[in-house]
C-alpha cells in the first residue's frame, strides 16, 4: 500500500505511524479509554487483548502534541527542547462481514487525551484510519462503541457512521460446581 493521502491537524499535532515498540503506551491508552466508562474497574486483563492483536498487520497512528517553541527566548545550545508527547491514537484491525463474507477494517481504539479533545483531532484519527481502508480495497469500515460513550457516538455520526447490529450480553450467575471461576483467557 502505497502513501495514504495527508490529514489536516491542527498547530502543533503530529501523525506518525506507530511500532511494536509502543505497546505500553497504547495498553496505556486502552486502559484509560475503558476507565473513563467505569472508574472502579481493573483493566489489567487489555494486555492480553494487545498482545494477541497488535502486530504489523494491525496498524497504529499516534498523535503527538509537539509544544510550540517560546519566540521571545532566543534560542541556545544550553536550552532543553520540548519533549514530544503522544496524546491520541487510532488502532486497526480486520473483521469479516458476518453477511457478505467480505474482510473489511475495523477499529480496535480510537483515543484522544481529554486536554487534547474538541480540537478535530478524533476526527483527523478517524479520517486517517478511512484513507487506510480506502487504500487497502475496503468497502466499508466498522467499531464497536459504548451506548454510554456519546460524545464518541456524536463523532461517528458525524462521519456517517450508522448502526448495524446491537451487541446484547446477560450477567450469569456462576455455577459452583464449574470446574474454574476464572475468567477465560487465551
Amino acid at each position: 500500500m502505497g502513501d495514504l493521502p495527508p490529514i489536516s491537524l491542527p498547530a502543533n499535532y503530529r501523525l506518525g505511524l506507530g511500532s511494536p515498540l509502543d505497546r505500553a503506551t497504547l495498553l496505556k491508552f486502552m486502559q484509560r479509554t475503558y476507565a473513563e466508562l467505569q472508574p472502579n474497574n481493573s483493566f489489567e486483563h487489555l494486555a492480553t487483548t494487545v498482545d494477541q492483536y497488535f502486530s504489523q498487520v494491525t496498524p497504529l497512528w499516534w498523535i503527538e502534541h509537539v509544544p510550540p517553541q517560546d519566540s521571545e527566548i532566543a534560542p541556545t545550545p544550553y536550552a532543553e527542547p520540548q519533549p514530544r508527547c503522544k496524546i491520541g491514537c487510532v488502532w486497526l484491525g480486520s473483521a469479516i462481514d458476518q453477511l457478505t463474507g467480505d474482510r473489511h477494517s475495523h477499529v480496535f481504539l480510537l483515543y484522544v487525551d481529554p486536554a487534547h479533545r474538541r480540537r478535530g483531532l478524533g476526527t483527523a484519527l478517524m479520517q486517517q484510519a478511512e484513507n487506510w481502508a480506502t487504500a487497502r480495497g475496503d468497502r466499508q469500515i466498522g467499531l464497536q462503541v459504548f451506548q454510554a460513550n456519546q460524545a464518541a457516538i456524536q463523532l461517528y455520526r458525524q462521519r456517517g457512521y450508522q448502526p448495524q447490529a446491537v451487541w446484547m450480553s446477560k450477567r450469569l450467575k456462576p455455577d459452583p460446581n464449574s470446574l474454574s471461576n476464572e475468567p477465560l483467557r487465551q
